[in-house]
């Protein structure tokens, strides 16, 4: 008999978290209906894809209008976009279904050895540093979690991984029980994420829970610095910024306790940001037994993802860098703080109500002017005109067009927004596509 025979299990999400926890909850035996509140005809494709692999849906204004009584469903498994406090979750909890999350639930179902990342900023680079460096070290791995594909997704295909690289959102900690890695990452915190968390003490509280079942075998790898428990685990620390460290990155080179380990010439990754994400990905690996020399080997021969700190072009003596992926306040500091070139900066989106009056000691110095977008143009127009020149732009190819005029020769012009992209696009993604082209249609 299957583990899961003869009950009957809720997903909450028909996104790939809600679809990869079908399939692996099908697979232990239970009967499985999908549930997504949103509109139908929006979500069709993602629709089609569950009822081509014949699980029942229940989605838009039905779900919405769902009443459940207690013994309809065994478990509920929510995706990590949902908020278990939200009214389609709550429906389930209040009729004694017990609630899990699609991380959970597959990391119960699983023995594969895992690292685990999570910070604000930097996570998915790093995640995918790792599984890069656990296969070119001949470990079978692959990115997962919060990043790109689910960890449900990877169980349910039945494929064995020597180790994952698994990135984790402070959404998906929100509902962990026994959750814990043999390696765990803590690459920084910053305010982000206010739209979901009544404030930062929440935000920091879910994003520790990482390590709250963490053993004295296991390792924690924390930012020097970073005022956060990492439990019972062992802990080793890492820096770029000349703080005192187990992992160092200092004029070019690693150290590892004191020892010089390589040096950063091969990398094609680039800023003090990047290094320590170097760093925390070659100490995490070390746990599972590789050693440094091949590491620094594996990881010359990785090309950076899109949108994290990339050189777009050189054009009229200028250099423009795509960092659509700063969605939040850390990220823009940490991209502006890596570059060594007067900057003029490309910034603004979606409102997510974080404080930006702090890039005002950031911006002294490094950046030259500032071309403003999105939700938060006005905002941030009003809060730096004082401080240095500020242009308002109403889209990206205007915003390209007049950084050209305004910028010299030797500077950078730099997408790096400092929040998330939904007033305007659908993503990260398609606002540095949109700028990357952009770009390359200016001469």
């Amino acid at each position: 008999m299957s583990l899961f025979t003869g009950q009957h299990f809720a997903i909450l999400g028909a996104g790939r978290s809600g679809l990869g926890a079908a399939r692996l909850a099908r697979m232990h035996g239970a009967e499985v209906t999908v549930f997504d509140e949103g509109d139908p005809a929006k979500i069709q494709a993602v629709l089609d894809k569950l009822h081509a692999e014949f699980f029942l849906t229940v989605s838009g204004q039905q779900a919405r209008d769902l009443v459940v009584k207690s013994g309809d469903f065994q478990r509920v498994i929510i995706s990590p976009g949902l908020d278990a406090s939200w009214p389609l979750p709550k429906k389930f909890t209040d009729a004694g279904v017990p609630l899990e999350g699609e991380m959970e639930f597959a990391f119960n179902l699983t023995d594969m050895p895992m690292v685990a990342i999570t910070g604000t900023n930097g996570k998915s680079t790093c995640t995918e540093l790792i599984a890069h460096i656990f296969e070119v070290c001949g470990r079978k791995s692959i990115p997962c979690g919060n990043h790109g594909i689910s960890l449900s997704e990877v169980v349910a295909s039945g494929e064995h991984y020597d180790s994952l690289a698994l990135e984790v959102s402070s959404f998906q900690l929100e509902t962990i029980q026994n959750f814990r890695a043999k390696a765990t990452l803590w690459l920084n915190f910053a305010p982000d994420h206010l739209d979901r968390y009544p404030g930062m003490e929440e935000y920091l509280a879910a994003k520790a829970r990482i390590f709250e079942n963490m053993a004295a075998e296991d390792t924690a790898i924390v930012r020097a610095g970073e005022s956060v428990s990492s439990g019972l685990a062992q802990r080793l620390t890492f820096s770029a910024y000349g703080a005192a460290a187990n992992g160092i990155y200092s004029n070019g080179n690693f150290f590892i306790d004191g020892k010089q380990i390589g040096d950063a010439s091969a990398i094609r990754l680039r800023g003090r940001h990047n290094m320590e994400n170097i760093l925390a990905a070659m100490m995490a690996c070390n746990v599972f037994g590789l050693a440094y020399s091949d590491m620094l080997k594996a990881i010359s021969g990785y090309v950076p993802p899109a949108h994290r700190c990339e050189l777009v072009r050189e054009l009229n003596g200028r250099e423009y860098i795509n960092d659509s992926k700063a969605t939040n306040i850390h990220a823009l500091v940490a991209c502006i703080g890596s570059m060594d070139r007067p900057i003029v900066l490309i910034a603004g989106g979606k409102d997510k109500h974080l404080d930006y009056s702090s890039l005002r000691a950031e911006m002294k110095g490094q950046v030259r002017a500032m071309v403003l977008i999105g939700e938060i143009r006005h905002q941030l127009h009003d809060l730096f005109t004082d401080l240095l020149p500020c242009h308002i732009a109403t889209d990206m190819a205007d915003a390209v067009r007049i950084a050209a005029e305004i910028s010299q020769v030797g500077d950078s012009v730099i997408l790096s927004p400092g929040t998330s992209s939904f007033d305007m696009y659908t993503g990260y993604g398609q606002r540095g596509e949109v700028f990357r082209t952009a770009v390359n249609a200016h001469s």
